[in-house]
């Protein structure tokens, strides 16, 4: 179960990442066309894969753990 929690936690940190990237990047056309400081679009594309990356770990940590589960129950039962 502690491992279900973490890997919880990590999807809803990862998919928070991505979203702030998500922003930055929207807001690059808004931003440049009223003159203003325009967002670092590589920085924002390295958030984003980061985020991907990070939400595909932690898919993985809950199917292994669900899998684990699947096989002590089989054993016991």
């Amino acid at each position: 179960m502690i491992g279900f929690t973490t890997a919880l936690k990590g999807l809803s940190n990862s998919e928070e990442q991505f979203d702030q990237a998500a922003q930055q990047i929207a807001k690059a056309p808004v931003a440049a066309a009223a003159g203003q400081d325009t967002v670092d679009l590589s920085t924002a594309a390295v958030a984003m894969l980061q985020a991907k990356n990070n939400f595909d770990a932690n898919t993985k940590v809950i199917k292994i753990g669900d899998e684990m589960q699947q096989y002590l129950l089989n054993a016991i039962g």
